[in-house]
């Protein structure tokens, strides 16, 4: 199963993108996985929420494809512990997932209609934090998922 997390917004600041590589190479035994970066061109850029949000949903919908397996994470969403996490990545590679993204969406959250796209919601937690630390932090918990499966003593339980 490939993971892609896609990210809205801008490029990470260096100490964001050496924390990510680290976790992305300590993943790489296990599961390929991949940040894609969704910015929108700077002509598109405004103020108006709404616009923004529907802005990025026709980038999002354009990368969309069928065999993608959208989770959406948002603040509100269902809180999995690690374990939790770790069980539902095995369930998606037993149901034959080819590619699980993992979506953070914009500054203003995400429209509805991609809400309805996602098959799941989840939550790294009730606070909210900036874009480019919850790409970190979602890459860490997806190296922590991956060592509980493969017996790694990375998590102590």
């Amino acid at each position: 199963m490939n993971i892609e997390i896609w990210s809205v917004g801008k490029e990470n600041e260096p100490f964001i993108e050496d924390g990510l590589r680290y976790y992305f190479q300590k993943t790489k035994p296990y599961n390929p996985v991949e940040l894609v970066i969704l910015q929108l061109p700077k002509k598109a850029a405004t103020t108006d929420i709404e616009r923004a949000k529907l802005a990025e949903e026709e980038m999002i919908l354009k990368k969309l494809q069928p065999h993608h397996y959208l989770i959406l994470l948002d603040e509100r969403g269902k809180q999995l512990n690690s374990i939790q996490w770790s069980q539902q990545f095995q369930q998606l590679m037993n149901q034959g997932t080819k590619t699980l993204v993992l979506l953070i969406g914009g500054a203003f959250g995400v429209t509805e209609n991609i809400r309805k796209q996602a098959k799941q919601c989840w939550s790294l937690s009730p606070l909210v934090f900036p874009h480019q630390m919850v790409r970190l932090i979602l890459a860490e918990q997806v190296y922590r998922s991956f060592s509980i499966l493969n017996n790694s003593p990375y998590h102590h339980s």
